[in-house]
């Protein structure tokens, strides 16, 4: 009974820890090289091949199974264990990563593929097959179901990708080491197995202890500023540096601002719309976590009420509570005409009836699937349902220099659900022509109010509306959620960057 309770909780372990390597390895390829779809694909495809090539060669081992097993599992801990420190702080200073990022998969996946077949074959002898293949296979499914929730909710919010791969490593080699006592009397040479579980375990908790250390180089050495915060959420990696006076905020490895020229972006994006709507006392902003948007729509006395909805509570929280964000975004997120909803756009609109005045688009780039449906038809009708009469919608859209076909993809989505779409752009030093999108009453967009005096926005919409050549594209695509065309225009146009 004690060896079959530890044979269900070796299974239970290995499939956990086997399903974590893989989604570690696919969580930092999204996070480093983008488009998360791809990256995801190729790694749990990779992956898979290579546990049927381990699960093929198993056959061929007959002799020494439990000694070649515990070998497995602690190669398994330590190469698993290391991979998303090793992976992090060689992406900076390797070309073709992707190369060191599949090799490291499918040596991962060769090594899981050969322990359950391995492990079967060390104890047919002690169960009957049927309850030895039903055991094995439950208590494979179950720790894989275990890990594909822990992983998000849980271990990467808690404890980031370096330290969840090192703590899973570790209970990698401790799997090794207690089949070592268990099976003693099966094993030719238990006492150097258990020595070198001991300098792995070293090796490991070494790397553990200076984990922080190690993605602080990391970092400063791919982003060339000094880190001021960095943290791993459910949903992204933020990461805040500073060089000088200039701070910037990088979001999954993707710049969203810089201090040094951020008023540009905002006052681009908010006041055309705020200047020229015919009522301005309900807003909503969806996006926008840092503040910034709010911040230029209160210089506005009319305002009554600003609903912000962004995803991420962690964002939101620092933005209310760092001293200097706070000043950067005159600290608007404690302002008490604001209300902060930490929820998914995209569900909290189905939530409520509320019609607003004027809607403020700001997400991320429509990098991943995630992200794409904010920029879809359905989307878009759900942003439509909760217009005001003559209301007005800005959408943050892109670059149409770098990603032009994207840029006019968001504007044919838009004019597929409204009648009235404008494209236009502002130079931002920080990232080139940036591009926004304003939906409007029809009749001509025109300042009807008086206007906080600006630093860089001058009411003079019209000059921003000119696309030179290769700002422009012929193309007419329309991002529809079943098929999602704007994601993969997206990660083409701007892998060439």
């Amino acid at each position: 009974m004690k060896i079959e309770r530890l044979v269900l909780l070796t299974i239970f372990i290995i499939s956990t820890c086997g399903l974590v390597y893989e989604l570690i390895a696919g969580a930092l390829a999204s996070y480093l090289l983008g488009d998360s779809i791809t990256q995801f694909s190729l790694v749990i495809g990779i992956y898979l091949f290579a546990m049927g090539i381990g699960s093929f060669f198993s056959k061929y081992i007959t002799k020494n199974v439990v000694d070649t097993f515990i070998e497995i599992e602690l190669l398994i801990g330590l190469i698993g264990g290391l991979s998303a420190p090793l992976l992090f702080l060689i992406f900076n200073f390797v070309e073709f990563f992707e190369l060191y990022l599949y090799f490291i998969v499918f040596i991962i996946g060769c090594l899981v593929g050969l322990e359950i077949p391995l492990l079967m074959i060390v104890l047919k002898d002690k169960f009957q097959f049927s309850a030895l293949v039903a055991n094995v296979f439950t208590f494979d499914y179950i720790g894989a179901l275990l890990a594909s929730i822990a992983f998000p909710l849980f271990f990467v919010p808690q404890f980031g990708l370096i330290n969840t791969s090192l703590i899973f490593g570790i209970f990698n080699l401790l799997v090794g080491v207690a089949i070592s006592f268990f099976f003693t009397e099966h094993i030719k040479r238990p006492m150097l197995l258990r020595i070198k579980a001991l300098l792995m375990l070293l090796v490991l908790g070494i790397t553990l202890w200076y984990s922080d250390s190690i993605l602080s180089f990391s970092e400063k050495s791919l982003y060339g500023e000094n880190i001021m915060y960095s943290k791993t959420t459910k949903y992204q990696r933020l990461v805040l540096t500073h060089e000088r006076n200039d701070y910037k905020l990088y979001l999954n490895n993707n710049l969203q601002f810089s201090s040094f020229d951020e008023y540009r972006y905002h006052e681009a994006f908010v006041h055309p719309a705020m200047a020229a709507a015919s009522n301005i006392e309900e807003i909503l902003i969806l996006g926008g976590g840092d503040g910034m948007a709010a911040r230029e729509i209160l210089k506005y006395p009319r305002v009554k009420k600003i609903t912000l909805v962004d995803l991420d509570h962690e964002m939101t929280t620092i933005f209310k509570s760092n001293k200097l964000l706070k000043r950067l975004n005159n600290n608007s997120l404690w302002n008490p005409k604001l209300e902060v909803v930490n929820q998914d756009a995209f569900v909290w609109l189905d939530s409520t009836n509320k019609k607003y005045d004027v809607i403020f688009i700001d997400f991320p780039d429509p990098s991943n699937f995630s992200l794409g449906k904010l920029y879809s038809t359905v989307f878009y009708k759900k942003v439509k349902a909760h217009l005001g009469n003559k209301g007005i919608v800005t959408v943050q859209s892109t670059s149409p220099f770098f990603a032009p076909k994207s840029f006019w993809c968001i504007n044919e989505t838009l004019k597929s659900t409204f009648a009235n779409v404008l494209p236009y752009h502002v130079y931002l030093p920080s990232f080139g022509e940036w591009g926004f999108n304003i939906v409007y009453p029809g009749r001509d967009l025109a300042v009807l109010r008086k206007v906080p005096r600006l630093k860089y926005y001058d009411y003079n919409l019209k000059s921003l509306t000119y696309f030179p050549l290769d700002m422009r594209s012929n193309e007419k695509i329309v991002n529809r959620i079943n098929n999602q065309n704007l994601v993969t225009v997206f990660n083409k146009e701007w892998s060439a960057y």
